[in-house]
């Protein structure tokens, strides 16, 4: 017991040490053309990161018309007015550097990270898409990247083992009208139905210089990249107003359960409730509570499932986390032999545990200590640091604030967790069934009170 305590003891005080402020320096300013610019200067290797966020993702599309903001995705990749046919990719990767772009429910973003020598290029490149990429689109580039999604699509979702889970997941969750209640990729209807001034019109609304914030980071000289920005962004028209997007908050009542049989040996649950959006109070408890549940083999759900029952052969929980609301989610794979009832049982037994009783300060600890040291690898790389940067002035409004996002995370307690599990994880929520076809009387099925 001795022992115990003093290694608990050792864990307190490395986890004060650990909470040290993070500091980063950065200059900031917007362009007339209402263009945020986010400059951070790290000299410690020859590199430099050219992070670019588009205030765009598939909750602004329309029904009918979805997958648009991941389809631009692509488009942009695809050559403007002076820049050729793919000849992005290969101009960055010339010069020894890598980019990539990603989108999601709330964004779209675009990043490359080249040697300090070639940051005008990058600059260049990314100011005559955002300016010049209408002239050089054509019916043909749009049908060709148009298939790519398509197949893209196939292989990610349609003809992906459980792959089309989390669709049906949303459109339990959320109402049709929700922007979170379809898919990012879109649907093949919708792809299909695209034209090409539907994707003129969605280029012409959302990816213009008040709409989009440019991070620079790395080693780069700041008077002459200053430059270079008005240079190449700074005569730039600026769009129309972007309409900020809102939602009442979404709720269910009662709860909701569905099946789907699939291509898949092992069947496997999903439980899933509404949660604050990114940033909001009890989005940082949430996610320790998603670590304290399954983050590691000690944790609550791992050990009691795999390791002392071993009934499941995976379980996943996590605080997913966007600008309008969040979902919380927890996902169990059953070892052959059991049904995803005996799982749901058991996980419903955890959470009532947790209700009646709040974690041990250990178990909290250990999450705030893995936080803090998966947040300070991660903003290790420059590309890293410039998209968090990105992140924290597109959800707060404040490029800086890692001391402030880190500080969520210390103030969790025990009594938190215990508060947010009786406040979230009711019996309002979805309860989703993956089962092997043929196979539906392996689903969870409800409770006989």
């Amino acid at each position: 017991m001795k022992h115990a305590l003093k290694l608990f003891a050792v864990l307190a005080v490395l986890a004060s040490a650990a909470f040290a402020q993070v500091n980063i320096k950065y200059d900031s300013y917007t362009l007339p053309n209402g263009l945020k610019v986010i400059l951070h200067e790290d000299r410690s290797v020859p590199l430099v990161a050219v992070n670019i966020w588009y205030h765009v993702g598939s909750a602004n599309e329309k029904a009918g018309r979805t997958g648009f903001a991941h389809l631009f995705e692509h488009m942009l990749f695809q050559g403007s007015q002076n820049v050729g046919d793919d000849q992005h990719f290969g101009l960055i990767q010339e010069a020894g550097g890598s980019l990539n772009g990603s989108t999601s429910n709330d964004r779209t973003n675009y990043f490359q990270t080249v040697p300090s020598q070639f940051l005008e290029m990058v600059l260049w490149l990314e100011s005559d898409r955002m300016g010049f990429l209408l002239p050089a689109m054509t019916q043909g580039k749009l049908d060709n990247q148009r298939d790519v999604v398509k197949n893209e699509r196939r292989q990610r979702v349609d003809n992906q083992p459980y792959g089309r889970a989390f669709e049906r997941i949303h459109a339990l969750l959320y109402d049709p009208s929700h922007p979170y209640s379809w898919p990012v990729i879109g649907s093949m209807e919708d792809l299909s139905a695209a034209s090409l001034d539907d994707v003129k019109e969605f280029f012409q609304t959302y990816y213009v210089p008040n709409n989009s914030a440019l991070v620079i980071a790395g080693d780069f000289d700041a008077k002459k990249t200053k430059e270079w920005v008005e240079k190449y962004f700074g005569d730039l028209p600026k769009g129309k107003p972007v309409t900020q997007l809102s939602s009442p908050p979404p709720s269910l009542r009662g709860e909701k359960r569905d099946l789907m049989e699939d291509r898949v040996q092992l069947p496997r649950l999903y439980l899933a409730w509404h949660t604050p959006a990114f940033f909001a109070p009890d989005d940082a408890e949430l996610d320790v509570l998603a670590d304290v549940l399954t983050g590691g083999k000690n944790s609550r759900l791992y050990k009691t499932l795999v390791y002392d029952k071993q009934i499941a052969q995976s379980v996943v929980a996590s605080q997913i986390s966007r600008k309008l609301s969040g979902m919380f989610m927890i996902q169990v794979t059953a070892k052959p032999g059991y049904t995803l009832s005996e799982l749901e049982k058991v996980v419903d037994e955890e959470i009532e545990k947790l209700k009646k009783e709040a974690p041990a300060d250990r178990e909290v600890l250990r999450s705030k200590n893995s936080t803090k040291a998966s947040f300070i690898y991660r903003i290790q790389s420059i590309d890293n640091k410039a998209d968090q940067m990105n992140s924290y002035n597109f959800y707060w409004g404040d490029p800086g604030a890692f001391n402030k996002d880190l500080e969520r995370y210390q103030k969790v307690t025990p009594a938190d967790i215990q508060r947010v599990v009786q406040k979230y994880l009711t019996k309002n929520r979805v309860v989703f069934s993956v089962v092997p076809l043929g196979k539906k009387e392996l689903a969870a099925q409800p409770s006989v009170n």
